[in-house]
């Protein structure tokens, strides 16, 4: 397993890491997995066993079940393992039950630490945008929990390009504690984080984690063009998440992977994950599996190494539409463009001149 830095943090992580949607299984989440304690322990053991050490988890996921179950787990050998979780979203009765600002942040960190049955939490990530709290309040109460020695590092999930900018930005004039990561959604299906949010972390030195890498699955091969769902399946039906605009396209890449994969004699899954593992930016790749099989061929991907045309041939059939102003920026600056820019432009640039 290859440990990366957390963007410009001195903090290793694995470039895979694990995570604990599934654990739980209640309400909504348990479209995505019922996994019990006894399993999860089975899950987290065989993630570290092959190297894996950063748990990726939130409050909200089942409604606190998953962080309950990553404590019980993690029971004596919390200090070997990197603790992630988040806040955001509703945990509690009333106008203040979600949120960022003060009272419910630091409200849902005192909550998660208990649920998780630890002292810290290693990486705590604001779980969305909130535009309805001032980001000095809630970096003013992040910085507080890390004054406070119950947070190590700070990140961020789900913000647009320029949220993340103001949040960086703002910490660094009023002095909080910095922005080390984002985490967001990034797929050979779901490229949009291409256009501002990877070329951000590159400049800005934030790490990147990546959540939905197989597109909930819709990359693992499983979903083929005319044939009907997997039994049990989730997407393409009552889960949205993520979305699908184009089927057909989201098809053209799958048909790709599977050429792949077939070649190569390994999953579909396996070549999703080694394209994604190798982007620029990334600092890890969040896998999550319903069992122990799913999880095993998940973590063999970080053995994998795609040739340059396979790559390639990915890159064509996936690559995102160029939009204002980057089309113009290729055709126009071309020659005075950065390393970040060229995270995107690089190779339409290329596919232009050739």
């Amino acid at each position: 397993m290859e440990y990366r830095n957390l963007g410009k943090s001195g903090l290793k992580v694995s470039a895979l890491s694990l995570g604990t949607m599934t654990f739980g299984g209640s309400g909504k989440f348990a479209f995505v997995g019922t996994t019990d304690t006894t399993t999860a322990r089975k899950q987290v053991d065989q993630a570290i066993a092959a190297g894996v050490n950063l748990i990726d988890t939130a409050d909200v996921y089942s409604a606190g079940q998953s962080e309950e179950i990553v404590g019980e787990i993690v029971k004596g050998r919390r200090d070997d393992l990197l603790i992630a979780t988040k806040a955001r979203f509703r945990m509690g009765e009333g106008p203040n039950g979600e949120g960022l600002s003060r009272h419910h942040l630091i409200r849902a960190a005192e909550a998660s630490l208990k649920r998780l049955g630890t002292e810290y939490i290693d990486l705590y990530q604001v779980h969305e945008w909130d535009g309805q709290t001032p980001l000095e309040e809630t970096l003013a109460a992040l910085t507080h929990l890390v004054d406070q020695g119950k947070v190590r590092y700070v990140g961020v999930s789900n913000y647009s390009a320029w949220h993340v900018m103001k949040a960086i930005g703002v910490a660094d004039k009023r002095g909080f504690a910095p922005i080390v990561s984002q985490q967001i959604h990034y797929s050979l299906h779901a490229r949009e984080a291409e256009y501002e949010l990877v070329p951000l972390a590159l400049d800005q030195g934030v790490g990147i984690l990546v959540w939905s890498p197989l597109a909930g699955g819709l990359l693992s091969g499983k979903y083929r063009r005319g044939v009907d769902a997997p039994a049990g399946s989730r997407l393409l039906t009552d889960w949205n998440e993520p979305p699908v605009p184009d089927e057909n396209h989201l098809y053209n890449i799958v048909d790709a992977l599977v050429a792949i994969a077939d070649d190569r004699g390994v999953s579909a899954a396996q070549v999703a994950l080694s394209w994604t593992l190798a982007r620029p930016g990334i600092s890890t790749v969040v896998i999550g599996a319903r069992t122990s099989e799913q999880l095993a061929d998940n973590l063999a991907a970080a053995d994998l190494v795609l040739t340059p045309e396979e790559t390639t041939r990915l890159e064509e059939v996936s690559r995102p539409t160029l939009l204002y102003p980057y089309w113009h920026q290729v055709a126009s600056a071309g020659e005075r463009l950065g390393h970040a820019d060229l995270s995107l432009l690089g190779r339409h640039r290329a596919a232009a001149t050739t």
